[in-house]
């Protein structure tokens, strides 16, 4: 059996020494006070407690050498190799400052002869990390190359979900009191020092003094990083976790404090049982510890990785009665374990807000980034006017607003929907040119942004549509799915649309094992490729299969109903040749429900719509002439149906206005018809006998009642006039005229603001999608455009009439 270690040097082959650093300085150098079979005990020790553990961060490599040593395995059992980057540098083969040694994680044991056998592969290992540090040293050897520039891509695609949001705490020297700097100095401690401690709390284990335990932890924190696996293995150091948890009652807040910066040094494993057992001390102590104290507190178990429910609970109950006194920087910081931690009550937000405006003219831009990403990922609102009052600040000095901030800004602003024009304009003129090196992620929330405040500036669309396809493959599941629904909601197809559609989706294809973890995701493409007309009928298939809906159904945490329907009903149009899987009749029948119960709550508490419907009655002459429904329930929005005969006559086809049980009930009232002698002609001949000229007789008996006169009414007929009645049936009057069939079907849409790109006339994705389809489907789309029909309101009824008659005829012609 061999050990192995994996390595990447150009022009340089290393492998593991002989004897592993830690046993050969143990060997060289005894401690004070032991005796040679002292040493050796405590060697032996160390080789059976601990276990190899090595890193291997590669540039992408293309080739790795791969060598076996029968001696080191041998040697060591599995004892761990603790000093590989020292031991390279002595031996001459590279310096500490550019040795790409590194600790390994893991091992692979392998058979092999006594000798050394090397080893190559030309395929990229699994699960190998890529390390922006080694990227950006090794892109300076040469940046002309093409190598250095698939590092400097990499390296553009690369986040460190830890480090790069606390990038505000280096910007004020206060943050220093309340946060946790990992670049703190400290005494390094050496190897054989650290060996001594351990030996001491193996000897000593029943004596220890709570304040030797927390200065063992501080002083073992201060060992070399490429150390720290194999003292994590340690059965020594086990034991000193045993004590610090055995006598936690007798640690001070300061000792707890230092005992978890340690923890966070050496990298305690976040799912470690002792970490729970820390939370509910720190529990007891919350309301002994100052603000700076707390915000270390929370900062260090960020850091960690370590979610405490229970102590931010506590720590925000003791905010709720000590926000006033936060300072700035405490301010921000306490912002930003908030958005980390993704959970904040929302008065105590409000009251954070209050000091955000005590501050605003002391904040700088990445301090407003921090605050609104803090903000957004803990699903907590700003009000309009901090929003504005950020976007002013932002608007004075974009240029040298970082590309992080910027993007958290936006996070806020689509969250608020708030439309800051100075700052999107502004934003649209900076954009184009830092795209190209924002990460795709990053790219993402630019688009996604953009399509939630319904901003459409085709630079930055097609800046993004240009930059995407070479590095597609960097994209994850979601964001191809927010780039697709982002480009066909803004309904915009960029002058590269073929590659770029294309390119995302082969990424589709690609990725259909994540989709299993995130079918939502797979749903959000199809139908932003829908809106922009792309139906890439495999996908769709397996979208609409029963094996996958069932799927979203169960993994979704989002109620998937609606984009199945959707999707389904859009298949069904636009597809005719579509052979594939369909949804359920039941399934489309609770979508339809369910969307129907949405538009119609929504429409029906709108006063502007109302009034539509209501003159569209009086100037058809009655409900059976128009009909408020969803003609695509798919579509998710309703609209008003008029149907024309081949005279330009309105039909009664809406039968379900007047239940037929309640037409005796009904009275006749004011019916808006001027009499003439056309119309008693029309009458006469229309009616069958033992009605008297100027009479209608009703139907359950009563004395007859005259007509009276009004005002002639904008656009009417005899049916639309006598249908009005409400007493008398259709039949009775003009079958011929009234059961025709339709020569013209109007879809009448009063729209709003909101199904619009900002500031202009052009309709949004879904939208236009579904004119696109009531176009298929033989209908003419009547639009009462917000922009026409809400300053119409505030005008005569005449006025409306007009309007409303010349709308629906025009378009009839």
């Amino acid at each position: 059996m061999a050990l192995v270690i994996c390595r990447r040097f150009p022009g340089t082959l290393c492998g593991t020494p002989s004897q592993p650093a830690l046993i050969k300085n143990h060997i060289n150098k005894k401690l004070l006070g032991q005796t040679c079979e002292d040493c050796a005990l405590t060697a032996r020790m160390i080789s059976t407690d601990t276990r190899m553990a090595a890193i291997l961060q590669l540039l992408k490599p293309i080739r790795y050498w791969t060598f076996c040593s029968p001696f080191t395995y041998s040697a060591t059992q599995s004892m761990a190799w603790w000093n590989m980057r020292s031991y390279m540098w002595h031996k001459g083969q590279d310096s500490p400052e550019n040795s790409l040694c590194c600790l390994a994680r893991k091992v692979n044991i392998c058979n092999t002869s006594a000798s050394w056998r090397l080893l190559t592969t030309g395929s990229t290992l699994p699960g190998l990390e890529f390390s922006r540090a080694s990227a950006s040293k090794a892109s300076t050897l040469n940046l002309h190359s093409p190598r250095a520039m698939k590092i400097d891509e990499e390296d553009i695609e690369t986040f460190d979900s830890l480090e790069d949001p606390r990038v505000f705490l280096q910007l004020r020297p206060e943050y220093q009191l309340h946060s946790y700097n990992r670049s703190e100095t400290c005494q390094p401690l050496s190897v054989s020092e650290g060996e001594l401690i351990l030996h001491k709390v193996t000897v000593y284990q029943d004596n220890l003094q709570p304040q030797i335990i927390v200065d063992y932890f501080c002083k073992l924190s201060s060992l070399p990083a490429e150390q720290h696996p194999v003292l994590l293995s340690s059965t020594s150091f086990a034991l000193l976790c045993q004590l610090s948890v055995k006598n936690i009652h007798l640690f001070d807040a300061p000792d707890l404090i230092n005992i978890l910066k340690a923890f966070v040094s050496l990298g305690i494993p976040h799912s470690h049982s002792m970490l729970d057992v820390f939370e509910t001390h720190f529990c007891h102590k919350v309301w002994e510890m100052s603000l700076d104290q707390l915000l270390l507190v929370a900062d260090l178990w960020r850091y960690l990785g370590h979610r405490v429910p229970r102590f931010l609970k506590i720590f925000f109950s003791y905010l709720n009665l000590h926000w006033k006194d936060l300072s700035l920087s405490q301010l921000i910081h306490l912002i930003y374990i908030i958005g980390e931690s993704r959970q904040a009550p929302q008065d105590l937000m409000q009251k954070l807000e209050s000091l955000i405006l005590k501050y605003i003219d002391l904040i700088n831009l990445e301090e407003i980034g921090t605050i609104c990403l803090g903000f957004f990922k803990s699903s907590s609102s700003l009000s309009e006017f901090v929003m504005r009052k950020f976007g002013d600040l932002a608007c004075a000095d974009m240029q040298h607003l970082s590309s992080y901030a910027l993007v958290n800004i936006l996070k806020m602003f689509r969250f608020t929907h708030v439309d800051h024009v100075n700052f999107m304009k502004q934003f649209g003129q900076i954009a184009p040119q830092r795209i190209p090196s924002l990460g795709v992620q990053g790219v993402m929330h630019l688009t996604l942004a953009c399509s939630a405040l319904r901003f459409l500036d085709e630079r930055v669309m097609n800046a993004v549509a240009a930059s995407l396809p070479p590095r597609v493959t960097y994209c994850r599941s979601k964001d191809v799915a927010k780039i697709l629904w982002s480009f066909g909601t803004l309904n915009y197809k960029p002058p590269n649309a073929e590659e770029f559609y294309s390119s995302l989706i082969n990424e589709i294809h690609r990725k259909m094992l994540e989709f299993n973890r995130y079918p939502e995701h797979l749903l959000t493409c199809l139908l932003g490729l829908a809106f922009s007309e792309y139906f890439p009928v495999e996908l769709i298939d397996f979208a609409l299969s029963p094996g996958f809906v069932r799927l979203a159904q169960e993994r979704s945490k989002f109620e998937v109903t609606k984009e199945l329907y959707t999707l389904d009903g859009t298949v069904g149009i636009e597809c005719p040749d579509y052979r594939g899987n369909r949804l359920s009749s039941q399934l489309q029948q609770e979508g339809s429900e369910m969307l129907w119960n949405l538009a119609r709550k929504d429409m029906n508490s709108k006063p502007e719509f109302l009034e539509a419907l209501f003159l569209l009655e009086t100037m058809l002459g009655g409900p059976q002439y128009v009909k408020h429904h969803m003609i695509l329930p798919h579509t998710r929005s309703s609209d008003l149906e008029v149907q024309l005969d081949v005279n330009m006559k309105p039909l009664p086809f809406n039968r379900e206005a007047i239940p037929i049980e309640d037409v005796a009930k009904l009275r006749l009232k004011h019916v808006g018809v001027s009499l003439t002698d056309d119309l008693m002609n029309q009458l006469l001949k229309g009616k069958s006998k033992g009605h008297s000229q100027g009479e209608i007789e009703s139907d359950n008996g009563q004395q007859p009642l005259k007509l009276e006169e009004t005002a002639k009414p904008v656009g009417s007929s005899l049916c639309n006039k006598v249908d009005r009645l409400g007493a008398i049936e259709m039949a009775d009057l003009s079958p011929a005229t009234c059961l025709q069939a339709p020569q013209v079907k109007l879809a009448i849409q009063l729209t709003n603001r909101n199904q619009y790109c900002y500031g202009s006339r052009d309709l949004l994705g879904l939208h236009n999608m579904k004119r696109r389809q009531l176009n298929q489907l033989g209908y003419r789309v009547v639009e009462l455009s917000h922009w026409e029909w809400l300053p119409l309101l505030k005008r005569t009824r005449l006025e409306k009439l007009a309007f409303l008659h010349e709308k629906v005829f025009t378009s009839a012609l």
